[in-house]
């Protein structure tokens, strides 16, 4: 069985990432989406209301599975005994990132493949930190989140927020 891991902070999880996920499906028969913790990131949403709405999203999906993850991703990709690690990338800056992440990674464990899916050209402009503007400022953002993410947030307001 081939699977793979897509990580990130998912703050809130967008229909990018839901689009990155679907193409992995398309590839692996499993996909791993890891709740990474990032120190340099202040969260909107508390890590259970993350991982709720990640799993809401893939309810009738058995071949996703949703983990937490607060250490380096090559300790995740040998955990889950995969070398496969998928990067959703936007434009040229999530690559620059996304390829000096890749080198520091592969100092740590060269066993590690990364697999960069480019994104639909309807969703590049779409990100976690355009989402939490439009909650912040009370504007539309319907159209950036999956279904299920978005009835989330309306039916949970303002209490899936962390520390507010």
């Amino acid at each position: 069985m081939k699977k793979c891991v897509f990580a990130g902070t998912f703050d809130p999880f967008t229909v990018g990432h839901e689009d990155t996920v679907n193409k992995s499906l398309a590839i692996f028969d499993e996909v791993v989406v890891a709740l990474a913790e990032n120190r340099q990131k202040q969260c909107m949403f508390s890590v259970e209301a993350r991982e709720e709405m990640i799993r809401a999203v893939f309810a009738d999906c058995k071949r996703v599975r949703v983990v937490r993850w607060n250490g380096v991703i090559v300790e995740l990709l040998r955990r889950e005994q995969t070398p496969f690690y998928v990067r959703g990338i936007r434009n040229t800056v999530d690559f620059e990132y996304e390829n000096a992440d890749f080198y520091a990674s592969r100092d740590l464990d060269d066993a590690m493949i990364p697999i960069y899916l480019p994104a639909e050209q309807r969703h590049l402009h779409i990100s976690s930190t355009l989402v939490k503007n439009c909650i912040a400022f009370d504007k539309p953002y319907r159209a950036y989140v999956p279904q299920a993410v978005y009835e989330y947030i309306q039916k949970r307001g303002v209490l899936c927020l962390h520390d507010r």
